[in-house]
């Protein structure tokens, strides 16, 4: 029942499609939530997520928004945390609530900026 929530509550609202390049260079495409603020989209990444990783050891990827794909460079910016998770509460509302409380909350979130690249 748990789990079956969790994926009602991660896959409605917007979700976007980041694919990025694993340890061999195979895509890996992943489901996430998404935010925008001035001239950015944001991702929030759970300290180990597996895309998280992936971003870190190669910061080139896409994201497939609606029917738009487009190349990005992902930057952590940690200093938008309070920013981003503002914004998707915001924009997710119980979703967020629900998918932060399993996770024991998003103090330790780590924002990802997506810059046109």
């Amino acid at each position: 029942l748990l789990f079956g929530g969790q994926m009602i509550a991660a896959e409605t609202g917007e979700v976007v499609v980041l694919t990025a390049a694993d340890a061999r260079g195979d895509p890996v495409q992943t489901r996430l939530w998404v935010v925008d603020h001035g001239a950015y989209q944001y991702l929030r990444a759970s300290p180990g997520s597996g895309w998280y990783a992936r971003l870190v050891d190669d910061a080139e990827v896409t994201m497939s928004r609606g029917d738009a794909t487009a190349a990005y460079r992902a930057v952590p910016s940690p200093a938008d945390r309070d920013l981003v998770n503002q914004l998707m509460r915001s924009k997710y509302g119980w979703r967020d609530v629900f998918i932060s409380a399993l996770l024991g909350g998003r103090d330790d979130a780590i924002p990802v900026r997506m810059v046109g690249t």
